[in-house]
């Protein structure tokens, strides 16, 4: 069975950061010693941190700049972990480390509405490096809301449901240029931290200086929204029911797609798969699950550590506070059920 350990976040940000590094400490140092966090195993290049700690303080002066708070965490995260500081900064950046990979069999299947007055999104998350033995979840304390988040080797954030009522899932898309800037990861984060609505939540998408490009899905009580991202751009798609994998939907950003053909069609079977099926009743749970560990929404295992597999999935559900979570492949291991109420 995956151990997805719930970890109790709170106090100031270095404290939240020591608090999460000293319940992880063997388990992040462990992943480290793994090749410097798999990234050997996923990249052809050799895997040392010396090598890499220019690129890491190039990010590290943007996000400390644009979110200080989460800068003092990911501080607190190497102290709590015994780790080198640069070390639990690559936590929060191997996606954007690895950079561009157009040939992906998965990369999350999303599903999100807030038709009749009982919103909910679910997703798949699929990743390559193995990670469904990183899963955790954080129950977090933030400045202004509680949030419970999903969390893979260290990471602040994935995605995730805070006490205002907002949801956020993300999908990888492949588009403009890649820069130093704020992972995704760490925006999903200051997101569930700090907005209130729907409406807030896309203006600090629209603001801060993304890393890289992805699809943020945000489900409020009463409405339902896509924020497409390059580094440069980003358009809302916004409708009761929306549905997102791998390709960019808005029509701009489209031309600017840069996924492998092979990539496109999977992500277009997936999107197909799931419009076809539609999306069950929030309290369906029978039915999210069915549809999240059923091929091809399931992606599975096929014993190539640098193909990108299901290793966990969530249903969100932000009028109650809920997130339901299977970590590893949802079709064989058992759900967990955590709740901000």
């Amino acid at each position: 069975m995956t151990d997805a350990p719930l970890l109790e976040l709170s106090g100031s940000p270095h404290a939240r950061g020591l608090l999460h590094g000293r319940a992880l400490a063997g388990r992040l140092r462990g992943f480290l010693d793994d090749s410097l966090a798999r990234l050997g195993h996923l990249t052809d290049r050799a895997a040392g941190l010396d090598a890499l700690r220019p690129e890491i303080e190039a990010h590290r002066a943007v996000i400390a700049e644009a979110l200080p708070d989460l800068a003092a965490e990911i501080d607190g995260l190497a102290e709590g972990a015994g780790i080198d500081r640069d070390a639990a900064w690559l936590l929060q950046l191997r996606r954007e480390l690895i950079g561009y990979s157009r040939v992906t069999a998965g990369d999350c299947t999303t599903y999100a509405t807030s038709a009749g007055g009982a919103p909910v999104l679910a997703q798949t998350v699929d990743l390559n490096g193995n990670l469904d033995d990183q899963v955790a979840v954080l129950s977090v304390s933030g400045p202004r809301h509680r949030s419970l988040v999903l969390s893979f080797a260290g990471l602040l954030g994935y995605l995730g449901v805070n006490d205002a009522g907002i949801a956020v899932g993300i999908n990888l898309v492949l588009g403009g240029d890649w820069q130093p800037g704020v992972p995704p990861y760490l925006a999903i984060r200051h997101v569930l931290d700090t907005a209130g609505t729907v409406e807030q939540a896309v203006e600090i998408l629209r603001e801060l200086p993304l890393a890289s490009s992805r699809a943020f899905t945000i489900c409020g009580v009463d409405r339902t929204v896509c924020v497409e991202a390059t580094v440069a751009e980003r358009r809302v798609l916004e409708g009761e029911e929306l549905v997102h994998t791998n390709h960019f939907l808005d029509a701009g950003l489209a031309e600017q797609d840069e996924i492998n053909i092979f990539a496109k069609n999977s992500s277009r079977r997936r999107l197909q798969t799931v419009l076809d099926a539609g999306i069950p009743k929030a309290g369906d749970t029978e039915g999210h699950h069915r549809l999240l560990s059923t091929p091809p929404i399931l992606v599975p295992d096929n014993g190539d550590i640098r193909r990108e597999r299901t290793v966990s999935a969530v249903i969100l559900r932000p009028d109650l506070g809920e997130m339901r979570l299977w970590p590893g492949d949802p079709s064989a291991v058992p759900e967990q059920v955590h709740s901000l109420h």
